[in-house]
């Protein structure tokens, strides 16, 4: 599958169904996420069941400030409508590629717990 973009219009419903969605947070002007593009590009053709999104942060300044993405590019990792993960910053593929792996090893009942424990 290849990537998907996602606005303010369907950024809710792509991130908040159940599986892995990674999100780059980008801008045309920024050469670091042009030299990123081809390396999640590929990533997405070898995972089809993840959904690769990538959120031009020029054209949806309102996700950019929701997520309070200072710098790009921005690599989320959103399992089961929960975000594992957020880091500025491109990655070499061999890093995405482990990425990918640690959220895909992830026990979402003991994430969950985590987050309930930390909300009281």
């Amino acid at each position: 599958m290849a990537t998907v973009e996602l606005t303010t219009a369907n950024f809710d419903e792509v991130t908040g169904s159940d599986g892995i969605v990674l999100v780059d947070f980008w801008a045309e002007w920024c050469g670091p996420c042009k030299r990123f593009a081809p390396v999640y590009e590929r990533s997405s053709e070898k995972h089809s069941e993840i959904v690769f999104g990538k959120v031009d942060t020029e054209a949806q300044q309102e996700l950019a400030a929701k997520f309070d993405i200072r710098s790009i590019p921005t690599i989320m990792a959103i399992r089961d409508g929960v975000i594992v993960f957020a880091q500025p910053g491109a990655l070499p593929e061999s890093a995405l590629e482990n990425l990918i792996e640690q959220v895909q090893a992830l026990d979402m009942d003991d994430v969950r717990q985590k987050l309930a424990g930390h909300s009281h």
